[in-house]
């Protein structure tokens, strides 16, 4: 059973960082694209990034271009979402999800999905 758990969530105030892990199981992380997407109260899922495992990725949505850097270790099954210069819109739950097929910036092309990890940023 593929599980992905989420950790790394947490307050910060504006114009800090923070890092959040995927830790993934289940199935073997290698031929997988993986992804990040967020939820803020009220809106819908919004793409955040995502990084496949040959030298085609890694790829952003227009919040995350030049702050969010995502990355993965093969040997640990573990994908990263560094983030920084956050600003309160950047406020949501933020999902890990494991590409099945179709586009990399759908949340309909990702099939196994973690629980979230809450960031709230403060002004």
């Amino acid at each position: 059973q593929v599980q992905l758990v989420e950790s790394g969530g947490g307050l910060v105030q504006a114009g800090g960082s923070l890092t959040l892990s995927c830790a993934v199981s289940g199935r073997n992380f290698h031929y997988y694209a993986m992804g990040w997407f967020r939820q803020a109260p009220g809106k819908e899922r919004e793409f955040v990034a995502a990084i496949d495992w040959t030298d085609y990725g890694p790829m952003y949505g227009d919040s995350a271009q030049g702050r969010f850097t995502i990355s993965r270790d093969t040997s640990k099954s573990t994908v990263t979402l560094q983030m920084r210069s956050l600003q309160p819109e950047d406020t949501a739950d933020y999902y890990c999800a494991m590409h099945n097929t179709g586009s990399f910036y759908d949340a309909a092309s990702y099939n196994y999905w973690g629980r979230g990890t809450q960031v709230t940023v403060s002004s």
